[in-house]
């Protein structure tokens, strides 16, 4: 589904990730963990165009999509739930869902903000509530909503749980174990390394910018020298 061959990227002069390979396989939940710093969310913000790609290729569907805007990625089927929500305060629960489904039609964008209500009902309940009055889980649900809205087929997701109570971040992998099992693939950040053992499929372990251990959930949490890789 998704692919990085020797992906570096970085900011002006600075890299940021040195040359990692990482497969994203189709319909599973992948986590990125490693210590701050590590180029976790530079990665993620290189899948979506946002940050500058300095060597390596990154492949969607077998194809090189490295000369792409990130509208026209977004157009391909790859949305992201940023670091930080990023979402609109000033406008209403709904209108951020509105906003996110900007590409559809009327009756495809009313259609989706309605499997994202039934996903979230939480939102469903606020729909005409200013977001920025929302709590930091309902205000990541409708992060996570908004980029949903626009129907992709990868989902990424930066920094999932910081700063949310433990319940919420139970609704919320709820919800993504649930949009796996409708065929999703999701690549996400995640600083809760017991949870991500326990609800991801793949980790792969980020430290100073490179790769230092991919493989299933179960035999990355077994890996003898995980404890000083999280470390860096």
């Amino acid at each position: 589904m998704l692919e990085l061959k020797g992906l570096r990227c970085g900011y002006g002069s600075l890299e940021a990730v040195h040359g990692i390979d990482l497969v994203v396989p189709q319909g599973q939940i992948t986590a990125l963990i490693g210590p701050n710093g590590a180029g976790k969310s530079s990665t993620l913000m290189a899948i979506m165009g946002h940050v500058k790609v300095l060597g390596g290729s990154i492949e969607f569907q077998g194809k090189s999509i490295g000369g792409l805007s990130p509208a026209q990625r977004t157009r391909l089927g790859l949305a992201i739930a940023p670091e930080g929500r990023r979402i609109f305060h000033d406008l209403s629960v709904r209108e951020n869902l509105i906003v996110g489904g900007y590409l559809l039609d009327r009756a495809d964008s009313s259609a989706r903000e309605a499997e994202v209500l039934r996903l979230f009902p939480r939102l469903a309940e606020r729909a005409r509530q200013q977001a920025g009055s929302l709590s930091g889980g309902e205000q990541q649900m409708l992060a996570i909503g908004r980029a949903l809205m626009a129907g992709p087929s990868v989902l990424l997701v930066d920094e999932l749980s910081l700063g949310l109570m433990p319940k919420v971040v139970d609704d919320i992998f709820s919800a993504l174990i649930q949009l796996k099992g409708q065929g999703l693939t999701v690549l996400l950040v995640e600083q809760n390394i017991q949870r991500v053992l326990v609800d991801a499929d793949w980790v792969a372990v980020l430290t100073a910018g490179r790769l230092a251990h991919c493989g299933p959930a179960a035999e990355v949490g077994s890996h003898k020298d995980l404890a000083s890789m999280l470390l860096g």
